[in-house]
């Protein structure tokens, strides 16, 4: 029986696991980061992608994802917009959704890379082509306060429509369970797993 190597510690180190791994992408390695809204999934994937050497990070909030919908209501925009391009071989070309002007913002380049990081929940589905999945979780009264910091007040009552969603989403599709890395979204960066 092969011995699965142990979990990396730092970012440095999963960067270089990360970087070791076949591609799974056309020439990219797609890194998934995915769990529950207000875990930390944008910090982690932000501070891995500054190791990584500013490998691009495209995140389910690029997309227009309304409070009610499916939460893999992004999944296809980015399917067509981004991964069948990269797994082409070719440049994907993303309008980032600005959710303040309510609006896509200009078309942006995203040349083949060696790894591409996918944040949001869903990132990890079973239907992704991820070389690696990241699974980020914190108390959901945790969560929900950073949602509410982040959000404002006002969508106390969508974040928790969503947050019984999102759990629903994920108790189906049994995303935590295929996790290559578990990761503690309550502890400060970078030592949080």
């Amino acid at each position: 029986m092969p011995s699965v190597p142990p979990s990396p510690r730092t970012h440095p180190a999963l960067a270089a696991r990360l970087l070791a791994l076949p591609p799974s992408c056309g020439p990219a390695r797609l890194v998934a980061i995915d769990g529950p809204s207000g875990a930390g999934k944008s910090t982690f994937a932000d501070h891995l992608a500054a190791v990584l050497a500013g490998a691009p990070v495209i995140r389910s909030d690029d997309f227009r994802v309304p409070w009610d919908a499916d939460p893999l209501t992004w999944w296809e925009p980015l399917r067509r917009a981004v991964l069948d391009p990269l797994c082409a071989g070719r440049a994907a070309v993303l309008r980032r959704y600005d959710w303040h002007l309510d609006r896509y913002g200009p078309p942006e380049e995203i040349p083949p890379p060696p790894v591409l990081i996918v944040e949001g929940v869903g990132a990890a589905w079973a239907g992704s082509p991820a070389a690696y999945r990241i699974w980020i979780d914190a108390p959901r009264e945790l969560r929900r306060a950073r949602a509410i910091d982040r959000d404002g007040p006002e969508y106390a009552d969508a974040w928790d429509r969503w947050s019984a969603r999102e759990a629903a989403f994920f108790a189906e599709d049994g995303t935590q369970a295929r996790a290559d890395l578990l990761v503690d979204g309550t502890a400060p960066l970078p030592a949080r797993y």
